[in-house]
């Protein structure tokens, strides 16, 4: 008996007879039957009591049709799994991001993700609006998105909220004594700011909330680039309002970084396909879903032993890359290069 035999049987006695189980299956009619009859023989009983043309179920059909769905399921589950580790070794996993998201926290679960899956490659694709991010994830082009919560509901889409995105002032290097901790919004009346370009949503939303506390944005740099929001700012360019995690990499050069009154803050999550999701992308959300309330609890409890917030997430940060730097050390994320061996005149060898 072997498991071709039983699929044969069971598309039998599903599609009530041999000739539409063959047409179903794409098979010769004449090998399904000598198939049905090494079956018989190899259990030696019969499984269809034949009356005209037709098949009747025979008692042993109907105890082994239980079993052979058994056996079968199991097969499928065995070759799923089998798979899952195939598809996760050499996969790969597109990522759409709101542009305001791509390089943080996108950029960053998606290399974290790689590391611990270096056979699975990536790719990251921008877009301005959470709709068109939606779209990209609903037509197949893109796994997974990340974009700013709420959003409003779509047939076959999943949205999950993963993390608070939360926003700091941050000043250039020596002004310490110009901003107390937390700086109030309202005292940023007047403060030169730089600002990503217009029309960006976290530019759009960063204005209307200051307009909200009776300020008025004063733009003294406008860049095009996010990424150069920064070096602006480290060369006095202005100030500038970023996410944390951002605002961590600045304070490391000496920049000023204060909370804000009141706390700026929003929802940041992933949408993705309902349904089954390939290996690659079920393992990617359970990682970044793993890695973010990891974070998250490092914060809260150097925050429930006294620290700040800035001060917390600071903590965590130096936790996270010294313990980044020790794994990359021992295994490198990374092909190293290997240097072919010299000649005695100093010369590369090509042997």
């Amino acid at each position: 008996m072997d498991l071709r035999q039983l699929e044969y049987f069971l598309a039998v006695v599903e599609h009530g007879g041999v000739h539409r189980a063959a047409a179903a299956l794409r098979v010769a009619q004449p090998s399904l039957s000598q198939s049905l009859r090494r079956l018989e023989k190899d259990l030696q009983a019969d499984l269809f009591h034949r009356v005209g043309r037709g098949l009747v179920l025979a008692p042993a059909g109907e105890a082994l049709i239980g079993p052979a769905r058994q056996m079968l399921r199991t097969l499928g589950e065995a070759y799923d799994a089998v798979r899952e580790v195939r598809d996760l070794e050499a996969g790969r996993i597109d990522v759409a991001a709101l542009a305001d998201l791509s390089a943080d926290p996108a950029a960053i679960w998606v290399a974290q993700f790689r590391v611990a899956n270096p056979g699975v490659s990536a790719r990251i694709e921008e877009r301005d609006d959470v709709a068109q991010v939606t779209e990209l994830v609903a037509s197949g082009e893109c796994e997974v998105g990340v974009g700013v919560l709420p959003q409003p509901p779509r047939p076959g889409i999943v949205l999950e909220r993963l993390l608070t995105q939360h926003f700091v002032f941050v000043a250039p290097p020596g002004t310490e004594d110009g901003f107390p901790d937390p700086v109030r919004l309202a005292d940023l009346d007047g403060v030169p700011l730089v600002l990503g370009e217009r029309r960006a949503t976290t530019r759009e939303w960063i204005e209307a909330t200051l307009r909200a506390a009776d300020v008025e944005p004063l733009v003294s740099v406008e860049v095009p680039q996010r990424g150069a929001v920064l070096p602006t700012l480290l060369n006095g360019g202005g100030a500038a309002i970023m996410p944390l995690r951002q605002a961590l990499d600045a304070r490391l050069r000496d920049a000023v970084v204060r909370e804000l009154d009141p706390p700026l803050r929003r929802e940041i999550g992933v949408v993705h396909r309902s349904g089954r999701q390939a290996a690659a992308t079920a393992a990617f959300l359970d990682f970044t879903r793993d890695r973010v309330r990891s974070w998250e609890r490092a914060v809260e409890r150097r925050m429930a032993a006294g620290l700040g917030l800035v001060a917390a997430a600071a903590d965590t940060d130096l936790a996270v890359r010294r313990r980044q730097r020790a794994e990359f050390s021992a295994r490198s994320p990374v092909a190293r290069i290997t240097r072919r061996p010299r000649d005695l005149d100093g010369t590369t060898s090509n042997r």
